[in-house]
């Protein structure tokens, strides 16, 4: 780690960066930014979706309000249409963290997107990654042609642990992986003990909130009815009215391909938001699987939430 990292992040008085992640709906905004008030921090958000201008109510981006009592950072970064990777990201929050540090200023993550989440932690270096772009481009159009159920079972034979990461419907996902590994003859778990050689640029500090699965799900489904309310039918539509390609990443998301079928007539309203409360329900167990597996989180269970002081371990 350079030295010269360590001293500007000394000088915000604690000497670790906060990453306050959890599964969707678990209440990690309200905590990071009742956190961030406490260190006198701004908020960086550290969501793949959340990056996108336009997507507001299906992402769960922070309110005007929210944004008032604490600023918020890495939102509305690139227009759907603008390919954006885990690369990306963390090219965006190091010039982030970089011009928080030189204000004095402490950075508090936030976010549930894992990948992110422990690019950041781990300290991933892409260019020790080549990926054969033309094996890459192969493959997007043998999808476009028969579709992703034999690139998927190809993916899962070359590496297992595939399977528990990478759901099929991600195709933009499953494309590139299978392009890396097939580039790189190795493991996604080899990729990223390579990519990790020289650390990360910052000591960061995992924090997890965790709730009993059967609250989180009521409370998944009690968002998705509130994002119906707040226009989120809207916003699909318009999402859908720009006719991207199938395979971009905002394509994907969770809350706007759910209600897809209702805008082409093909299924009823409610089919379509009982299927989004489904796949929300699944994500949310995917990614509480993704921290499980991470290493060093401090899991904060929803009964501390209120009384839970991060502070303590950023020194």
């Amino acid at each position: 780690m350079d030295p010269e990292n360590m001293k500007k992040l000394e000088q915000t008085g604690y000497r670790s960066i906060p990453i306050i992640c959890g599964p969707t709906a678990s209440g990690k905004t309200s905590f990071s930014i009742r956190s961030a008030k406490s260190l006198h921090a701004e908020i960086c958000c550290c969501d793949s979706m959340q990056i996108y201008r336009h997507l507001t109510v299906g992402t769960a981006k922070p309110t005007e309000e929210e944004k008032r009592e604490v600023p918020h950072h890495l939102i509305d970064l690139v227009d759907p249409d603008t390919p954006f990777n885990v690369a990306s990201y963390l090219e965006a929050a190091y010039s982030k963290i970089d011009e928080l540090l030189d204000r004095k200023v402490l950075p508090v993550f936030c976010g549930g997107t894992g990948q992110y989440v422990t690019a950041l932690q781990k300290g991933f270096d892409f260019e020790g990654a080549p990926i054969d772009r033309a094996l890459e481009e192969s493959l997007r159009k043998e999808y476009e042609k028969n579709g992703i159920d034999d690139i998927y079972r190809r993916l899962i034979l070359l590496d297992p642990e595939c399977e528990e990461k990478i759901h099929p419907n991600n195709t933009k996902r499953v494309i590139h992986t299978l392009a890396l590994l097939q580039s790189t003859s190795g493991t996604t778990r080899d990729i990223r003990e390579s990519s990790t050689k020289n650390g990360p640029r910052y000591p960061f500090v995992l924090f997890a909130i965790d709730w009993p699965r059967d609250i989180l799900y009521e409370r998944i489904d009690k968002r998705v009815d509130i994002m119906m309310e707040q226009g989120l039918l809207d916003e699909a539509k318009w999402l859908y009215d720009q006719h991207l390609p199938s395979d971009r990443t905002a394509m994907q998301a969770i809350g706007y391909k759910e209600l897809f079928p209702y805008i082409e007539g093909e299924k009823s309203l409610k089919e379509c938001v009982d299927l989004l409360k489904q796949h929300s329900r699944n994500y949310a167990k995917r990614q509480l699987t993704w921290f499980r597996h991470m290493d060093d989180v401090h899991w904060i269970s929803a009964e501390e939430m209120d009384d839970y002081n991060i502070s303590l371990l950023l020194f």
